[in-house]
């Protein structure tokens, strides 16, 4: 079998997006001492949390989400409600989660889709597309290749290389165009994307790229189907280093 090797060209825009990253990073560490205020990082979990799960058409407010979490009983669709609790008690585990470890992904799949679906825990053992309406977007592989090609896409993110905030998106958007799971990809894909980047900087646990991903959401499909399309995925790349840029340059860093 050849090397797995994701399609992907570099452009200057991507060189440039990476600099200003970093940039705001730097400073962010050096306002914060290294250490974000803990009422920040909860407040940016909910954000977290709430913003992916409006993406999968939850529909319970930020408002809903903080009382569930605070352990509140609220009015709401027993699925929705399961889901915010499932996706916090993942999000629990992330620190303790090895980012090159598909046992570890499938452990985190079982806990955030546990009562919503029977293969959670599980890769898909049937074909899924992804569709815009009646209009199929992106067929996924066929389920029988699905463990290797995972197993191929963490070997490849380990010894890569490139910055960790390229290969991070690249990860993201093979992720997606795998789609190993029945349900969750979005979810998982999201998620794995930040426990990625929190082993590079642990500011990534906890800025919420998914809320300004939930704002962009037309622009996240668009590059998905668009780096489908041109079998490349610099588009996807160029997208999520905007958003990651957008997201830490909104971040107030308190003591």
């Amino acid at each position: 079998m050849g090397e797995y090797n994701p399609p992907f060209h570099m452009t200057d825009r991507i060189t440039n997006l990476v600099a200003a990253i970093c940039e705001q990073v730097g400073r962010i560490t050096v306002l914060s001492h290294g250490n974000l205020n803990p009422h920040l990082k909860k407040e940016n979990r909910i954000r977290t949390i709430h913003s992916s799960l409006v993406i999968e058409q939850n529909s319970l407010s930020l408002e809903q989400v903080t009382a569930i979490l605070d352990g509140k009983r609220i009015l709401g669709n027993p699925n929705e409600i399961r889901e915010v609790k499932n996706a916090y008690d993942t999000y629990e585990l992330m620190l303790s989660l090895n980012p090159y470890s598909v046992e570890d992904l499938l452990n985190a799949h079982k806990v955030m889709m546990e009562g919503l679906i029977p293969e959670n825990g599980k890769f898909r053992s049937g074909g899924v597309g992804i569709f815009d309406g009646d209009v199929v977007v992106h067929m996924a592989p066929p389920a029988w290749l699905v463990p290797t090609q995972i197993q191929d896409l963490f070997d490849w993110y380990k010894q890569s290389k490139m910055h960790p905030l390229i290969k991070s998106a690249i990860f993201h958007y093979e992720f997606e165009f795998i789609h190993p799971f029945a349900d969750g990809n979005g979810r998982i894909g999201r998620m794995w994307h930040s426990l990625l980047l929190g082993k590079w900087n642990e500011l990534f646990f906890w800025l919420p790229v998914e809320e300004l991903i939930k704002d962009r959401q037309k622009d996240y499909y668009n590059a998905l189907g668009k780096s489908d399309k041109e079998a490349d995925s610099y588009s996807f790349v160029e997208l999520i280093l905007e958003i990651i840029l957008d997201t830490i340059k909104e971040t107030e860093v308190v003591g």
